[in-house]
């Protein structure tokens, strides 16, 4: 045998960088949460935005609340017998569900416009909020 091929080879090294995906780059945009710290023109209009929507959410579940609720006593207009039992079920045991349904849903969409709006004020680089 000669010396060569009793010589170990030589260990390669593999140099590497940052992966090509994990480089933070600017934001396309300015986050929206400096303007609103900044209370810019533009800050005022994203907040304003989410009142409305909030407010719609609101009025909305209160006008469906108030067409439900506000039916009920047409139910005094069926004839005498009929009337007592069925304005007592509607007021015992459905007006309640009913209640729950709207402020479930209420809440739901006060929640997504709430999500949209972090959505559109945090910075796309920053790893997203742990949620509860």
């Amino acid at each position: 045998m000669s010396e060569d091929q009793q010589r170990p080879q030589p260990r390669r090294e593999i140099v590497t960088g940052v992966p090509r995906g994990t480089r933070r780059r600017p934001p396309a945009h300015t986050p929206a949460r400096s303007e609103i710290s900044e209370q810019t023109t533009l800050g005022a209009t994203y907040v304003r935005a989410l009142m409305r929507s909030q407010l719609r959410a609101g009025l909305a579940a209160l006008a469906v609340l108030a067409v439900v609720l506000g039916l009920l006593p047409l139910g005094f207009l069926l004839p005498r017998p009929v009337a007592g039992p069925v304005v007592w079920v509607a007021l015992g045991l459905v007006a309640y569900p009913v209640m729950w349904l709207i402020a479930r849903w209420y809440v739901g969409r006060s929640e997504r416009n709430e999500a949209d709006f972090t959505g559109l004020v945090t910075d796309p680089a920053e790893p997203p909020a742990p949620r509860p």
